[in-house]
């Protein structure tokens, strides 16, 4: 999703004052996504690019999800979710998903791995390195973090994701592009486990982004029907179609699903409301879960659903925001009803 903020400890999703997914103009403006300059780091010589395969008691592992562990009263850079909370939320994914993606590596990040393992849950870990916009510091800060995360607990970490969205044309956290490299390249020159960064499909389809994809070892896609005004009936092939479309723009690349999902509310009169056609409502979200797990199933396709929990923090004060309704899960840790099949 689409981060308006700047954000120094995030785990879940960023707040949101425009459409993750929304359809910008065909091509971008000019010089935008083109190297300004070369990445700082080398990139590896032979470049051997490093499997995307994750395995839980030795079984393959397709279905993920996104984990924000914000609670009401709790956000990004404080106050956290105290580590008996973020027990409580693993144990209530761990029988469902075995695979989580956070945003993050710094804030609760290290205690989610620490849990995971000391506790010995049949999760696996996304960490996320969130690359922020004029903010080098931090950055370094987050790559650093990512790097000692990846190391500490390789039995967790199954790859690292550097940056959300700094790409695509419309997001207000972009990067730029020889940045976004040369963090990747660094986090790839220290750590073992493969290494990407998340984008919007309207980033993917472009020429340019060839220069980034060539610096990953799979490539994380976002895609939302409902942010790209879509009707339920074509949401999942939409979802199908975007999939080929990007796997055929980079055939050498793994292409996982970083980014999905149906949300149980929004406000009709904002800015979502101009681009979302479809209505919100958690029988919706049941229907899209439903229909995208078996499409994903069937076709084999990997990836992180958009989200577990209601994150109240996220996006506007308004309370229909939709940013706050994507969960599968209700704040109060209750299940919605996509989940009663």
């Amino acid at each position: 999703m689409l981060v308006a903020l700047a954000v120094t400890a995030l785990v879940g999703c960023g707040p949101t004052a425009a459409p993750s997914g929304a359809v910008p103009p065909t091509e971008p403006a000019s010089a935008v996504g083109a190297p300004s300059a070369p990445a700082t780091a080398d990139r590896e010589d032979p470049f051997v690019r490093r499997p995307y395969a994750v395995r839980v008691d030795d079984q393959p592992v397709l279905a993920g999800v996104s984990y924000g562990p914000y609670r009401e009263g709790q956000r990004p850079g404080g106050p956290d979710p105290t580590v008996a909370q973020i027990e409580e939320d693993l144990r209530i994914l761990a029988p469902d998903w075995h695979a989580i993606r956070v945003y993050s590596s710094r804030g609760p990040a290290e205690d989610v791995l620490r849990t995971i393992r000391e506790h010995r849950l049949p999760i696996k870990v996304l960490v996320g390195a969130w690359i922020g916009p004029q903010d080098a510091a931090a950055n370094k800060a987050e790559v650093e973090a990512a790097i000692h995360l990846a190391n500490t607990y390789p039995d967790v970490v199954l790859g690292v994701n550097v940056g959300n969205e700094t790409q695509v044309e419309w997001s207000a956290h972009r990067a730029p592009m020889d940045e976004l490299i040369g963090h990747i390249r660094a986090v790839r020159a220290a750590v073992a486990q493969p290494v990407t960064t998340a984008d919007d499909y309207n980033f993917w389809n472009k020429p340019h982004s060839h220069a980034v994809a060539d610096e990953v070892d799979f490539l994380l896609l976002h895609a939302y029907a409902m942010w790209n005004g879509k009707t339920l009936d074509d949401a999942v092939p939409w979802t199908a179609a975007t999939v080929a479309t990007i796997q055929a723009e980079h055939p050498d690349l793994v292409v996982v699903i970083g980014e999905t999902g149906w949300a149980t509310e929004l406000n009709p009169d904002g800015d979502e409301g101009a681009h979302i056609k479809a209505p919100a409502g958690a029988l919706e979200q049941r229907r899209f879960f439903v229909e995208f797990t078996r499409w994903a199933a069937g076709a084999a396709m990997p990836y992180f659903y958009f989200e577990a929990f209601d994150e109240p923090w996220n996006g506007s004060s308004d309370p229909r925001e939709v940013e706050k309704h994507w969960g599968l899960y209700r704040v109060d840790r209750t299940p919605k009803p996509a989940l009663h099949e």
